[in-house]
């Protein structure tokens, strides 16, 4: 399996910079076996039944890019310089690691600012990133950084435009709750009150599920033999009762269905045995052609890179003839395609 096995052409223009508005108004590829449907995201109710059951990823995304300012005094007198801060996650003690631009402009023990509330010393450096301790933490912390941070944009539309305050709301899902994740679960985007109380009317459920998105969702495979690429690990729960009432919902006939891959790769990662049992600490799961589901029984996700392990995973659950011709599809009808696209529920 290669890696040029995944590409394709994708018109520049067919990237989204801007989500649809209102959410549920976004364009829906329906795939169910080879029949390609196309439809609208507030159709959705149309393909459910009742007794299915939606799992939604409830992490919440935080506003890791900050700019700030390291301030130095030396013999030529006082000198300061711009950084450019993206938190990746959490360390033990307090600390982030952080990608840090230039991070030769910081030397470690040096303070960067990034408003009157908030900064940051540099504590160590090491493989092009940094760690850094805050001089906030708990709640103080969390509203010093809603405040100076920015949403950390995806690079293909950080490279368009810069964040707004419109993406605080944008890109962050209805439901968000546990704060943690750099990149938004985007599936779940598309998800408004009206379209999530006319499925419960359907008799669809819904369980919540975390999977903290890492900024290692952006990074490129760079194996050409995809089956020797290493995934990056990001940190997950499923609790005993989310296990259960995924059991319970197979076990009655019903459809288990991820609303995005961070929340297929989460339970799948909790089914490995063959059984969902509850699971809590960091996946790596690199789910590829040749891939045994046993938790998942569709998926509804948006349009992905080129090359991507994302495009793969599609591939796995769809197989790879049809998710080639889903493409084809989307491409020629102009989806708008990655973070805030357009959706597709792919039913094997």
């Amino acid at each position: 399996m290669k890696l040029s096995d995944f590409d394709f052409d994708l018109p520049e223009t067919l990237i989204a910079t801007r989500p649809a508005k209102p959410r549920s108004s976004a364009r829906l590829l329906v795939a169910q076996g080879d029949e390609i449907t196309d439809t609208q995201v507030f159709d959705l109710v149309n393909w459910l039944r009742p007794g299915d059951r939606l799992v939604l990823n409830d992490t919440k995304v935080i506003p890791a890019r900050l700019f700030g300012t390291r301030r130095r005094v030396s013999a030529q007198g006082e000198t300061e310089a711009r950084i450019d801060v993206t938190l990746l996650e959490p360390q033990a003690d307090g600390l982030w690691s952080a990608l840090i631009k230039p991070l030769k402009k910081v030397k470690e023990g040096e303070e960067i600012v990034f408003s009157e509330a908030l900064s940051a010393v540099l504590e160590t450096k090491s493989d092009g990133q940094g760690l850094v301790r805050f001089n906030l933490s708990g709640e103080d912390f969390d509203q010093a950084l809603n405040a100076a941070g920015a949403m950390p944009l995806p690079p293909y539309i950080a490279a368009k435009r810069a964040a707004d305050e419109q993406d605080k709301e944008d890109y962050q899902t209805i439901w968000a709750r546990n704060q943690g994740a750099v990149a938004a679960p985007t599936a779940s985007l598309h998800f408004d009150p009206p379209l999530l109380e006319a499925l419960q009317a359907k008799g669809v459920a819904f369980s919540h599920v975390t999977l903290h998105v890492g900024a290692g969702t952006f990074l490129p495979v760079k194996v050409e033999d995809v089956t020797t690429h290493k995934m990056h690990g990001e940190w997950g729960q499923v609790t005993p009762e989310v296990a259960q009432e995924l059991r319970a919902t197979k076990a009655a006939g019903g459809r288990v269905i991820p609303v995005g891959t961070t929340a297929l790769r989460l339970i799948e990662t909790a089914a490995r045995s063959g059984q969902i049992e509850a699971f809590e600490g960091v996946t790596d799961i690199f789910i590829y052609p040749g891939f045994e589901f046993h938790a998942a029984d569709a998926l509804m996700t948006n349009f992905h890179l080129p090359k991507s392990t994302l495009l793969m995973l599609v591939s796995a659950l769809m197989g790879k003839a049809r998710m080639d011709a889903v493409y084809r599809h989307a491409v020629a009808q102009e989806y708008r395609f990655f973070s805030y696209g357009d959706a597709s529920l792919l039913i094997p």
